[in-house]
C-alpha cells in the first residue's frame, strides 16, 4: 500500500546518522541525499532517503519547526535484526521506547523493538515469523 513516506528532522545530521545506524541491521542503506535547491525560501534544505537497494522508501527531510511525533514500523527479516536495529539505534543517540521482545497482544510471533529518534518519533523494527 505505501510507496514511500517522509519524516521531518530539526537536527538533520543527527537524524540521518540515527537512521543510518538503526537501518544497517535491516539492510536499508542510505540511497539518496541532496539539498532541495528548487525551494527559493530554503535552497540549502537537506533531505535523504533509505530503503532496500534501488527503492527509496523512507525519507528524512530537514525542518525548521518540529512536526507532530509519529509511529513507523520497519520490516525486519528476523529477530536478530530487530535486536540489531535496537542496539545500533541506541548507540546512535536513540532513546529506548521498548526493548526487543515478543508482543503477544498483537499475535503469537510479533517480535518488535521501539526507539525514539532525535525528534521524538516512535520507530520500530518488527519480525512476524517464529524464531
Amino acid at each position: 500500500m505505501i510507496d514511500h513516506l517522509s519524516t521531518y528532522a530539526t537536527d538533520y545530521i543527527a537524524t540521518r546518522d540515527f537512521y543510518s545506524a538503526a537501518f544497517a541491521p535491516l539492510a536499508y542503506p542510505l540511497l539518496f541525499e541532496e539539498a532541495t535547491s528548487w525551494d527559493p525560501t530554503w535552497p540549502t534544505r537537506r533531505m535523504c532517503a533509505f530503503g532496500p537497494e534501488g527503492k527509496p522508501i523512507f525519507w528524512v527531510i530537514e525542518s525548521r519547526e518540529p512536526a507532530s511525533p509519529r509511529h513507523t514500523a520497519f520490516v525486519a527479516p528476523n529477530r536478530v535484526a530487530v535486536a540489531g536495529f535496537y542496539l545500533a539505534g541506541l548507540a546512535a543517540g536513540g532513546k529506548d521506547n521498548g526493548a526487543p521482545g515478543l508482543r503477544p497482544i498483537y499475535h503469537e510471533h510479533y517480535f518488535g523493538a521501539f526507539l525514539l529518534d532525535p525528534d521524538g518519533n516512535n520507530v520500530e523494527a518488527v519480525c512476524h515469523t517464529p524464531e
